[in-house]
């Protein structure tokens, strides 16, 4: 009898456990998307298309200087090489909300969609492997609705 209740305790905390609150995957993150996972503009938004590349003039993103607006989405999309985005917090002085770094993307056509959630100002942006040969890039968010991206 004493096994039995043991086993009725064990079932009871394990169908408990499997019944809690449990925060959907993804729920409440700010960060950005990998592949697979693209995010979708809000009506009012737009997509950025930024190019991660590698050949004979070296590592940069095309374009490196965005002008975006909130609501819109920075779609990074892998076309050689080995690259990641990452808005360094001692490069953004007192800017909040900055999206961590993302992992390396490896594969060509592998994308990282970023959404526009920053307040309005500029924001400095990097390939972490590639920042001191000058991948580096700046991203000018307000509320105009200006579609230039070469500032």
């Amino acid at each position: 009898m004493k096994n039995s209740r043991i086993w009725c305790v064990v079932i009871l905390a394990l169908v408990a456990g499997a019944c809690g609150d449990k925060e959907p995957e993804g729920a409440g993150k700010t960060e950005a998307v990998a592949s697979g996972g693209e995010l979708s503009p809000p009506a009012t938004g737009k997509i950025i298309d930024v190019k991660m590349i590698t050949d004979d003039k070296g590592n940069y993103y095309e374009p490196a200087a965005i002008h975006a607006g909130p609501g819109d989405v920075l779609r990074f999309t892998l076309v050689s090489g080995v690259h990641n985005v990452n808005f360094l917090p001692d490069s953004n002085a007192n800017m909040r909300g900055l999206p961590e770094a993302s992992e390396l993307l490896q594969l060509p056509g592998q994308t990282l969609d970023v959404p526009v959630t920053f307040a309005e100002g500029s924001y400095f942006f990097q390939c972490d492997p590639h920042a001191v040969l000058g991948m580096t890039g700046r991203l000018h968010v307000d509320d105009d609705d200006n579609d230039d991206n070469d500032e």
